[in-house]
């Protein structure tokens, strides 16, 4: 019987999406059925032991409660019996638990050797993603795009703290470790759009975190992709292409467009201004000093602020700086 048929007993309530079970999103991967499966039995054998063991305990409070007059009984000191008995039986019940998941770990752990050619490169940052498509000239989004029925692996790094990369609808979920690489797999069987999240507490916008995942049909992915990295790369006026390098690469995490103070300064009316550093010192917010504070952030970091922006260098092209450039400098328009 397929594992995956057990866990039709627990149906979604209606505020869910159909195919969701109360505990977990629709099953898109080929691990879900097998993850569901396990986490189902272990919560319904705790619920039955929880409901013995407190009933029994009532039970026994209420029926050998002291009563007035009643000569104290003596307790019994040994039962070899029922001491094998309930060491027994959960040793019955832990031991598939255990094979099934170790079973289950080994298998998410080991990609398939045909996943290397669909690789993809993650880099996580407080508080962004960044996934870099090796077989589309490195063309990187903070979307991750892969197809339905194909093995994909991630390859994956974290530059500053730890993060977590979590893909409910996949029952994904891989710890990202700073200075080392960190592997990840599955293979997607429902075309759609999923959220991405980051399930480890990274810092003061980890809830902001997150990315889409979207599954192309079966033999669709290479035509779509190409063309968002057409609709990206060349048809999208520059200001527009800044916007999005804004909201994608995590700086609308940190710095605002409506003049309030983040994690960092905002960037409306900024362009141009005088400001003061850290270290007492006052510089001009220009293109300059925009393109030093991407590429080495920490080198002047304004007054008032942490350094704690990571590094963009070797992730962004020099054209893309200037879109950002060009975005900032827009929205000084409102000042004039």
């Amino acid at each position: 019987m397929d594992k995956s048929q057990d866990t039709a007993q627990f149906v979604a309530p209606p505020w869910v999406e159909e195919g969701s079970t109360f505990w977990f999103p629709v099953q898109s991967s080929t691990v879900a059925p097998q993850v569901d499966w396990l986490f189902h039995f272990i919560l319904g054998t705790s619920t039955v032991f929880f409901l013995l063991i407190v009933g029994l305990m009532i039970w026994f409070t209420v029926q050998y409660r002291r009563r007035p007059g009643a000569p104290l009984l003596e307790s019994p000191h040994h039962s070899t019996a029922l001491e094998l008995t309930w060491s027994i039986i959960p040793a019955m019940l832990l031991i598939p638990m255990f094979f099934w998941g170790f079973i289950g770990y080994v298998e998410m752990r080991t990609p398939p050797e045909d996943s290397g050619d669909n690789e993809i490169r993650v880099t996580a940052k407080r508080w962004a993603w960044l996934f870099t498509y090796p077989q589309f000239d490195g063309f990187a989004s903070d979307t991750l795009y892969v197809e339905e029925g194909k093995p994909f692996k991630l390859t994956m790094i974290s530059e500053d703290v730890l993060h977590s990369l979590f893909i409910p609808a996949f029952r994904v979920k891989q710890d990202v470790v700073p200075g080392r690489y960190a592997t990840t797999w599955f293979i997607p069987t429902r075309p759609g759009e999923y959220t991405l999240f980051c399930a480890e507490y990274c810092g003061k916008s980890h809830s902001d975190m997150l990315a889409k995942v979207v599954v192309y049909p079966a033999g669709e992915r290479a035509e779509k992709l190409t063309r968002v990295i057409e609709i990206e790369e060349k048809e999208t006026p520059p200001l527009e292409r800044g916007l999005k390098l804004y909201n994608r690469r995590g700086c609308a995490q940190c710095h605002t467009t409506d003049g309030t103070a983040k994690v960092g300064p905002s960037f409306k009316g900024t362009f141009g201004t005088q400001q003061k550093l850290a270290d007492g010192s006052t510089i001009t917010v220009d293109d300059n000093y925009i393109r030093e504070s991407i590429l080495e952030p920490n080198a002047k970091v304004r007054g008032g602020y942490r350094a704690q922006m990571p590094s963009f260098k070797g992730q962004l092209k020099d054209s893309q700086i200037e879109d950002l450039i060009l975005f900032i400098k827009s929205l000084n328009e409102d000042k004039k």
